[in-house]
């Protein structure tokens, strides 16, 4: 019996890769061609290759246009990434195919990296990695890049799922008090202590520390404006490794700007890879290339639980172990 078809739009780890020719007839694109940032191509090597899953990867246009397009064989789709709000998922469910993604394996690297930007914030850490390069370091001084420091500030965490609790078990060993925003208070054996905030004006003017958390879509697009920051202690810093599209960027370049905001460090970006042109010419935003989930053994396991997806839909015909409802 031959091998459900698999179209595979970006260069997947290499035990990914093998892992999914075993199981598939894989149709990979190891030398990540750039035919995955259009929504028709992908549908047309979908429709030529007869394709009955396709793997995709945060970014890739799937949305409803794309999903129109895929031809009658395709029967899921996952996608290489917690996030999906670059998948139609309601057109996909009307035309039956299963949507899924790689929930629960990538939070613990993602609020590293949260954790890296907060620090590269507060210690101006890129000012001072750029003087060393530039060969302008002269030596110690007793006011040189001068940050501030974590230990007992208040971070607040915009979202307060696995990722943003991840995060604040970490902050906790600097000694920092955690405050947070979520839809609901969560229960206590969740919270560990942390403050709950049930409105935006509390929140943010309680805290010294923004890290955002929260997924992408309309309810939270540019979510930090100008209003927001404006509310935020004059001196705070603003973490992002959710979502790009949840910061108004011409409002924080502004607030960064004038110094109503700190520093900030970001590692996610409207329209990405495309980055805000406001951000480059300043020295006070640590900026770093959608690294959240880079690390091998999160990689790994993402590819595993995308394959685990597809295994059960086109292989078992079974439910997807993490399908998106």
């Amino acid at each position: 019996m031959a091998k459900p078809v698999l179209l595979v739009t970006r260069k997947l780890p290499e035990a990914i890769e093998a892992e999914a020719e075993r199981l598939f007839d894989a149709r990979l694109n190891s030398a990540d061609e750039g035919w995955f940032r259009d929504g028709a191509a992908i549908a047309r090597r979908a429709a030529e290759s007869g394709a009955a899953g396709i793997l995709c990867a945060a970014g890739d246009p799937m949305g409803p246009d794309t999903v129109a397009a895929l031809p009658d064989s395709v029967k899921a789709i996952t996608t290489f990434s917690v996030g999906y709000d670059h998948v139609g998922v309601a057109a996909a469910r009307a035309r039956g195919i299963t949507v899924a993604n790689t929930p629960d394996v990538l939070s613990f690297a993602t609020a590293e990296t949260a954790m890296t930007l907060m620090l590269m914030a507060a210690r101006r850490a890129g000012e001072g990695e750029r003087m060393v390069r530039a060969g302008k370091w002269e030596g110690w001084a007793p006011t040189q890049l001068m940050g501030v420091t974590l230990e007992g500030k208040r971070l607040g965490i915009l979202g307060f799922g696995r990722i943003g609790r991840e995060l604040a078990a970490m902050a906790r060993g600097f000694r920092m008090e955690i405050h947070y925003r979520d839809i609901q208070k969560l229960p206590p054996e969740l919270e560990q202590g942390a403050v709950y905030h049930d409105n935006d004006d509390a929140f943010l003017a309680a805290i010294d520390v923004l890290s955002m958390h929260v997924p992408g879509g309309a309810g939270t697009a540019k979510w930090l404006n100008r209003e927001r920051l404006a509310k935020m202690k004059r001196g705070a810093l603003v973490v992002n490794s959710g979502r790009g599209g949840s910061v108004d960027d011409a409002a924080l370049v502004e607030a960064l700007a004038s110094g109503h905001i700190r520093a900030a460090g970001l590692d996610v970006y409207d329209g990405e890879p495309k980055v805000f042109p406001g951000y480059l010419g300043l020295e006070n935003v640590a900026l770093l290339p959608h690294l959240g989930s880079a690390t091998i053994e999160t990689r790994d396991a993402m590819g595993r639980r995308a394959l685990e997806n597809l295994e059960a839909v086109l292989l078992k015909g079974t439910a997807a172990p993490h399908e998106v409802r």
